[in-house]
């Protein structure tokens, strides 16, 4: 299995804004999307009533503009994997060019206690086949 997620995006006229290119605040929601099959290894139907990750913090920098009519691929890697959280890397290229980077952190997070809980055995080894190379890191 390939160590990085691909997904890829087809921009939206509505995401583009008055200076031509695709608005900042759509690279988030974009590397959200990238996060799709990570969601699946945690929640495989996807329902928000077994929903086990919260978001706590991301980061994002912004490379190159984007613009519409072009696809864009979203690139995601976990980068580093702890007791009871994990850091995607993510970034967005379009034409050739790497046109965002950012990092986001995730915690395995129980609802109905409101605690965040230790990344069972068997995640933690679905998320380390998809590590980002310390060579890439």
């Amino acid at each position: 299995m390939s160590p990085l997620f691909r997904t890829v995006i087809q921009p939206r006229v509505s995401e583009t804004d008055g200076a031509g290119h695709i608005n900042n605040t759509t690279v988030p929601v974009w590397f959200e999307a990238g996060r799709q099959e990570i969601f699946k290894m945690f929640m495989p139907d996807l329902s928000f009533r077994n929903w086990k990750l919260v978001v706590v913090s991301i980061n994002i920098d912004y490379l190159h503009q984007i613009y519409y009519g072009r696809d864009v691929e979203v690139r995601t890697w976990v980068r580093k994997i702890g007791n009871s959280s994990f850091v995607l890397y993510e970034e967005l290229h379009q034409n050739g060019n790497r046109c965002a980077r950012g990092t986001a952190t995730y915690v395995n997070y129980n609802f109905e206690t409101r605690r965040s809980e230790p990344i069972p055995p068997a995640l933690r080894k679905r998320l380390e086949e998809h590590l980002l190379p310390e060579t890439e890191a």
